[in-house]
């Protein structure tokens, strides 16, 4: 402090007359104490083999301890920045005394002799303004004034008592921007060289250095020759420093910097990511838990400043092949303006294995463009969901089953076709779950009239034997089952009471939802939680284990004698065309009013997925006499486009799994 008087008294007038206009009397009355905390660094989203789905991160910043630096790059760092660095004190008194004099004539801090220590506190003012949101206060960290000069000193030489010089080191090479979106040496090496900040060599060490005093004008991809310039005068330094030998300093300047390169981007939104729309359903679900933070917000603010490692369940093999089998079948951008979606989970854990839909992320107008999530529901990013059809038949079955009426049961069913309804009349459904009008319900294929077995209700899909059911089982008990295996509206209420809704599905649900649901008869009955998550840590400290909650709901002989009347489906019923090769499994379509949505859902012991096609933004338009890929079919139903998609990926993702008998 005395040699920091006596450099600001030279000449003393000049001294006086600055710093009394500055408003600062008392070098001593200013702060002391600075309060540093963990600089933001970006979070790391994997997918279960351990690949990158996206590194979210408002700063691309990657904090390393200073043994994980090149010793060169902490060589190069010093050379050109504060070459006294270890010698001098909070304050290096020949450049100050240097400095001083034109600094105070002139009453300005233009010019240079700020410490790595005083950098730091520089950075560091203004990275903490900045994450508070104040830019007001993070433009004042670094002005060229006086009293933020006397400020920077003051901290500094708190900072230098209560730190080792490699701790300050250390936590410059983290907090110091290198330019394209690159906060601290690791994400700097990453970025512009494609290695680790440990492997880095002298020529990159010294393109990096050079990189901090004007990052946009020396940015080597952008501005190569200014940042050899740039890098030769940090190597020509490291020579006058005697850091390097004049060998080696030839060597190095002779270097093309094109030599070094390897840019990499990793993904830093969901948007850039391989798996946009699993990436959008994580972020929003990680939002969602309550252990990351007590607000959403803070949630959203530790995921993307807080340097997190978020391990989740996708294989993403299986979304490739979800992809492949959206395209394939309803390709992106189609003729008849339909998109499509599936979602694949592992029943007995809650794990989503793949999501994917046949349109491009982003929030461009053009067609077959969205952000919508249509596999998930809309909390976690997804639409309001589209009406499920017969797929909801399987849950009167259930109910049959658990009320004993057994597979070999028949229920008298009311002639039908698609042109002349059965109608069924608010007598024969009474409140609470009842008709308000008469209801006339249609078949796609004709019924004369009689009694059915349930097994030709279940193939053929006969809606009017289905409803007979309804009225004989009651469907508030309908209602109750499919509530017990968490189906629910995609907006996130309760089923309706309606008839319609629960008997034939004219309510809008998700794909996320039905997979979920029929995964929980893959397991006889056992219903899993959602997770698409298995752990999130920070510096080696888990914040969150997701633990598998799986709960019974419901009984598990009438659950496997659901199976059975699923599985005779795919050997006889509407799945017949769409059976898995080599391994049996169970499945029901679904096909909304006016065969405007489709869909099929089905399972096998180890996976259960659910797919949805449809038109998404006119969800009530007539479908019929359809062509798509070089298929046509006379209307929109479930067996023609959905289940398709359905066997291909469910083929593809069992690949390499043993078959296993249906239960």
């Amino acid at each position: 402090m005395g040699a920091l008087g006596a450099g600001l008294a030279a000449p003393p007038l000049a001294a006086v007359g600055a710093l009394a206009s500055a408003g600062v009397t008392d070098f001593t009355s200013l702060p002391s104490v600075l309060t540093t905390a963990a600089p933001e660094q970006r979070s790391q989203i994997l997918a279960a083999d351990g690949s990158l789905i996206v590194a979210p991160g408002d700063e691309d910043r990657v904090v390393v301890p200073l043994a994980a630096v090149a010793p060169v790059m902490r060589q190069a760092q010093v050379a050109i920045e504060d070459s006294r660095f270890y010698e001098h004190g909070p304050v290096d008194v020949q450049g100050l005394v240097r400095a001083a004099v034109s600094d105070l004539r002139t009453g300005t801090a233009g010019e240079g002799a700020s410490t790595l220590t005083q950098q730091l506190v520089k950075l560091t003012l203004q990275s903490q303004a900045l994450a508070a949101g104040h830019d007001a206060a993070a433009a004042a960290a670094v002005e060229k004034t006086l009293p933020r000069k006397l400020t920077e000193l003051r901290y500094a030489a708190a900072l230098e008592r209560a730190w080792s010089k490699d701790r300050i080191l250390e936590s410059y090479l983290n907090l110091a921007y290198y330019g394209a979106g690159a906060y601290g040496v690791e994400a700097a090496a990453l970025r512009y060289f494609g290695v680790h900040a440990s492997a880095l060599t002298l020529t990159e060490a010294a393109t990096l250095a050079g990189l901090v005093q004007s990052p946009s004008t020396t940015d080597p991809v952008s501005h190569p020759a200014a940042a050899k310039a740039r890098r030769d005068v940090v190597l020509g330094r490291m020579l006058a420093l005697r850091l390097v030998s004049r060998a080696q300093w030839q060597a190095a300047v002779r270097r093309p910097l094109a030599a070094d390169l390897h840019v990499t981007h990793e993904p830093t939104t969901c948007a850039s990511s391989a798996h946009p729309y699993f990436c959008s359903f994580v972020v929003s679900w990680l939002e969602q838990e309550p252990e990351l933070g007590p607000t959403r917000r803070a949630r959203r603010d530790l995921l993307y400043r807080g340097g997190l490692t978020v391990r989740t369940t996708l294989d993403p093999a299986a979304e490739r092949d979800v992809d492949r089998a959206l395209q394939a079948v309803a390709p992106r951008g189609n003729a008849l303006g339909v998109a499509a979606a599936a979602y694949v989970t592992r029943p007995g854990t809650g794990d989503v294995v793949a999501l994917g839909q046949d349109t491009a992320y982003g929030s461009g107008s053009s067609a077959g463009t969205t952000e919508l999530d249509y596999a998930v529901d809309a909390r976690y990013g997804g639409s309001r969901g589209f009406q499920f059809g017969s797929t909801a038949k399987a849950f009167s079955l259930v109910t049959a089953m658990e009320q004993g009426l057994g597979t070999g049961a028949s229920v008298d069913a009311p002639a039908a076709d698609s042109t002349h309804p059965a109608t069924f009349r608010p007598k024969d459904f009474p409140q609470p779950c009842g008709l308000s009008r008469p209801w006339r319900v249609y078949n796609d294929e004709a019924w004369h009239g009689g009694r059915m077995p349930l097994t030709t209700a279940t193939e053929q899909s006969t809606n009017t034997a289905f409803v007979a059911l309804a009225g004989r089982i009651g469907v508030c008990a309908i209602r109750s089952t499919m509530t017990a295996f968490g189906v629910h509206d995609a907006s996130g209420g309760p089923i309706g009471t309606y008839p319609p809704q629960v008997v034939l599905g004219a309510q809008q649900v998700s794909p996320q939802t039905m997979a979920d649901a029929y995964a929980a008869l893959a397991t006889g009955g056992v219903l899993c939680r959602t997770r698409p998550v298995t752990s999130v840590t920070r510096a080696g400290r888990t914040l969150l284990a997701v633990a598998q909650t799986c709960t019974r709901v419901a009984d598990a002989h009438a659950v496997r004698q659901t199976t059975q009347l699923l599985e005779d489906n795919m050997t006889h019923g509407s799945g017949i065309l769409n059976q898995l090769s080599g391994r049996p499994s169970a499945g029901k379509t679904g096909t909304s009013n006016a065969n405007a949505q489709s869909w099929f859902v089905g399972y096998t012991p180890q996976l259960a997925t659910a797919v949805w096609v449809g038109n998404p933004t006119q969800q009530n338009r007539p479908m019929f006499d359809v062509s798509m890929a070089g298929k046509t079919c006379a209307s929109m139903t479930g067996a023609c486009y959905a289940a398709p998609i359905w066997r291909r990926i469910m083929d593809a993702v069992s690949s390499g799994l043993p078959a296993v008998p249906m239960p």
